[in-house]
C-alpha cells in the first residue's frame, strides 16, 4: 500500500514539473510560431471532416428527439429556442472535445511516443533543440486555440442539422428559425460555451503530450500510449465538464 502511494505521489509531482515546464517554455522565447501553425492546421483543419459529420447528426437527432416531449405541450414553436440553447451552451464543446479526444488526443500520443522510441527527443536535446517549447509547448497551445474555433464551427454545424430536422415538420424558413436562435442565446452562453472549449482543450493537449513523452519504450508503448491519451483526456473532460456545470450554476 505504502509503495502505492509513494507511486502515485511521484506522478503527481512528474505531472507538476511537465505542468512548470510548459509554462515557462510557452511564455519564454524563441517561439515556435511555424510549428504552432503546423499544429493548428493538423488539429483544426484535418478534424473538419469528421467534426461537420458528427455537429450536423447532433444537431438533427437532438431535435428530432425533442420534439415529441414539446409536442405534449403543444409548445413545438419553442423548438429552436430549446436546440440553440442546449447545442451553444453545452453539446458544441462537449462533443467537439470528445471528437478531438479520440482524433487528436490519439494522434499526439502516438507520434510522441513513436519519437521517445526511437530517441528522436534525445536527439532533438543533443543537437540543442529545446523538446518541451518544439513538441509540447507547440501542441498545447494548438489545441487550446482550435478547439473553441472547432467548437463554434459545431454550433453553426448543429444548429443547421436543428434547422433541417425542423424544416422537415414544418413550414419554418431558415431566417425565422435563427431569428429565434439569436434571440434565445445570451452573452452567458457564448461564455459557457468558450470557458469550456477554452479548458477541454487545454486538457486534451496537456493529457496527450504527458502520456507521450513519458511512454515506455518498446513499439507497444506507442499504442499503449495512443489508448491512454484518448482514455484520460476523454475522463478529464467528463470531470471538468461537471465541475464548470457546477461553477456556472453558482456564478448564476
Amino acid at each position: 500500500m505504502g509503495r502505492k502511494i509513494e507511486k502515485l505521489l511521484i506522478e503527481f509531482a512528474r505531472i507538476h514539473r511537465f505542468m512548470m515546464s510548459f509554462l515557462r517554455e510557452a511564455v519564454s522565447p524563441p517561439y515556435e510560431f511555424k510549428e504552432i501553425v503546423r499544429q493548428c492546421y493538423e488539429i483544426g483543419w484535418k478534424s473538419f471532416p469528421l467534426i461537420s459529420l458528427t455537429g450536423f447528426i447532433v444537431g438533427f437527432v437532438f431535435t428530432k428527439q425533442s420534439r415529441p416531449s414539446l409536442e405534449d405541450f403543444g409548445a413545438t414553436s419553442w423548438l429552436p429556442n430549446l436546440i440553440s440553447i442546449a447545442i451553444v451552451r453545452a453539446l458544441a464543446p462537449l462533443v467537439t472535445a470528445l471528437i478531438a479526444s479520440g482524433k487528436v488526443g490519439s494522434q499526439i500520443g502516438a507520434e510522441l511516443s513513436s519519437m521517445n522510441v526511437t530517441e528522436q527527443i534525445d536527439a532533438m536535446e543533443v543537437s540543442g533543440t529545446n523538446p518541451t517549447k518544439f513538441l509540447i509547448s507547440t501542441r498545447i497551445i494548438a489545441t487550446t486555440t482550435m478547439i473553441p474555433v472547432l467548437c463554434f464551427y459545431v454550433a453553426g454545424i448543429g444548429l443547421f442539422g436543428g434547422y433541417l430536422s425542423i424544416a422537415t415538420k414544418d413550414d419554418l424558413s431558415i431566417l425565422a428559425f435563427f431569428t429565434q436562435v439569436f434571440e434565445s442565446i445570451a452573452a452567458k452562453d457564448v461564455f459557457a460555451m468558450v470557458l469550456r472549449a477554452v479548458v477541454f482543450g487545454f486538457t486534451i493537449g496537456f493529457a496527450s503530450t504527458y502520456v507521450g513523452y513519458y511512454s515506455s519504450k518498446g513499439t507497444e508503448g506507442v499504442g499503449k500510449a495512443a489508448n491512454a491519451a484518448v482514455v484520460s483526456s476523454m475522463f478529464l473532460v467528463f470531470i471538468e465538464e461537471l465541475l464548470i456545470v457546477q461553477l456556472l450554476s453558482l456564478i448564476g
